[in-house]
Formats: C-alpha cells, sequence, structure tokens
C-alpha cells in the first residue's frame, strides 16, 4: 500500500506573496496543500494547479475554527500571514499597531491551538512559525512589524521546548530579504506622516523611508526562496531554526553582535542619516 500524502496548511497565500510560492513548491513535492487567505479569489494562480485553497481569517477565531473542520488531518502548519506596518514609534496608532500584533502574534497562537488535536495524530508534526531575520536588527520606522517577529520567535523557542513531549518540532523560519508584493502594498497605501508629527520637518524624506522606497529590487526570488525553504522542512530532521533570504546569513552571524555596531549602515541604508541631519539642523 502506498503511503498517504503528508498534508500541509500555510496560512496567508494570496498570489505574488512568499506563502503562494512556498504552497507551489510543496505541492509539487507531492504533498497535500491546504493554501489559505481571507478570500480565495486571491489564490486563482494556485487554484489552476490543483492546490486546495481555504478561505482563512487569522484574526478571526470563528474562521479558523472553520478552517479547522474541513481539515481532517495535518502534519505540517505554516503560520505564514502578516502585514507590514510602517510608522515611526512617535506617531504609532495603538489600535492599527494591535491589528498586526493579532495577524503575527495571536492569530499564530490561535492557529496552533486549534490545529493541535490533529497535529498530536500525526506521526512526523511540524509547526512552522515564519519570524524574521529583522529580529535581529533594529529597521527604522518597522519598530511594530519586528517587534510582533521578535514576539513570535520567542513563542517558537518556547513551543519548541513544550511540543516536545508531543514529538511535534516548531521550527522558527527567520526569512530575509525576499522579492515579493509586500513593499508594493505598503507603497500602494502611500502612508503619511500625520498632523503635528515631530518629523514634519523632514516630511517628504521620511515619507519615502515609510514607503520603503530604499528597498528598491532588493532581495532574493520568491520563487528561490520557496525551494531553499521546502528542501530544508523535507529533510529527515530539519533544522529548529532556518535563515534564509538576502542577508540571512550574515544576520545569522552577526546578531551575537553588540545592535549599535550596526547603527550607522542602517542609517544609511534606510535614509535616516538624512532625516536626522535635517531635524537636528530644525
Amino acid at each position: 500500500m502506498s503511503q498517504p500524502k503528508r498534508t500541509v496548511l500555510i496560512s496567508g497565500c494570496s498570489d505574488g506573496g512568499m506563502g503562494a510560492e512556498l504552497a507551489k513548491v510543496l505541492h509539487e513535492q507531492g504533498l497535500h496543500v491546504y493554501a489559505t487567505a481571507r478570500d480565495t479569489s486571491k489564490m486563482a494562480s494556485l487554484s489552476a494547479l490543483g492546490i486546495e485553497t481555504l478561505t482563512l481569517d487569522v484574526q478571526s477565531q470563528e474562521s479558523i475554527e472553520a478552517c479547522a473542520k474541513q481539515i481532517p488531518n495535518l502534519d505540517i502548519l505554516i503560520n505564514n500571514a502578516g502585514a507590514l506596518m510602517t510608522t515611526t514609534v512617535s506617531d504609532i496608532s495603538i489600535p492599527e499597531a494591535k491589528k498586526i500584533f493579532d495577524i503575527m502574534v495571536w492569530g499564530n497562537i490561535a492557529m496552533i491551538q486549534a490545529f493541535l488535536p490533529q497535529l498530536v495524530k500525526s506521526k512526523k508534526a511540524m509547526i512552522v512559525n515564519h519570524t524574521s531575520v529583522g529580529v535581529h536588527l533594529a529597521i527604522p520606522f518597522q519598530s511594530v512589524y519586528n517587534a510582533s517577529k521578535a514576539a513570535m520567535s520567542m513563542f517558537s523557542d518556547a513551543m519548541r521546548l513544550e511540543l516536545e513531549a508531543f514529538d511535534i518540532a516548531v521550527i522558527n523560519l527567520k526569512t530575509g530579504g525576499v522579492r515579493t508584493q509586500i513593499a508594493t502594498n505598503v507603497r500602494a497605501k502611500d502612508p503619511k506622516l500625520p498632523e503635528g508629527s515631530l518629523y514634519a520637518p523632514a516630511k517628504e524624506e521620511t515619507e519615502s523611508a515609510l514607503r520603503v522606497d530604499w528597498l528598491g529590487d532588493r532581495g532574493v526570488p520568491a520563487e528561490e526562496w520557496a525551494k531553499q525553504v521546502a528542501k530544508e522542512l523535507l529533510k529527515q530532521t530539519p533544522p529548529q531554526t532556518i535563515w534564509l533570504g538576502e542577508s540571512a546569513t550574515l544576520l545569522r552571524y552577526a546578531s551575537s553582535l553588540p545592535m549599535a555596531w550596526f547603527d550607522g549602515m542602517i542609517k544609511r541604508l534606510t535614509g535616516l542619516d538624512k532625516i536626522q541631519a535635517i531635524l537636528q539642523k530644525k
């Protein structure tokens, strides 16, 4: 008798994102993939390949439970859903920041809790939490995003120990630069400084940084990243932490160094040095 296919659920699989590319590669590798997103019409490229698509909003407990009921067994859960928020710390909208944490922290925890009954039955269960190399590097105007990734990184380390008793592997997927639609989506929102911002004297330069214009076309192609991730996940014994994407290897080794050592480089890269010069003149 042939062995049943391993099953994997991936959150955040809208076309053009890392989740969609990973779904394609794992499907090609012979896994039964459940690709999910809030709007299934945004996963047309996956449906065309015969990948099963399901509606899932990780901010809704009702949606998570409804999705879990449609999946009788699960071997791998990949928490990938995310959203990028760019703002200065002094201008953070607390309600909006909470939404980011709801997606990338509490939404992930809710997913894990909902699918644990299926995972504990698997002979080779795995939870993959998609965090970021930004956990180890302070990037101006991305504090909310990186803080949520850092929180999830700590949850991952704790779960790795706690779930070992149930033979469930927990993997922290720390991604560096990857070319996706995320920067395009931020630019489409055209983030602006609020009235009365401390950064108003450098409004043009700061709003350019908020639009992450400095990113340009940096990053490895998403399909290349997905192939590398799949290769690591499908190893007989996957690593507890996976570092992939542009600058991931560099930050892996630099993470043990004082963060302040990189301040100058980061300021120049993001344009914060110019913003700082304007503000200090004022």
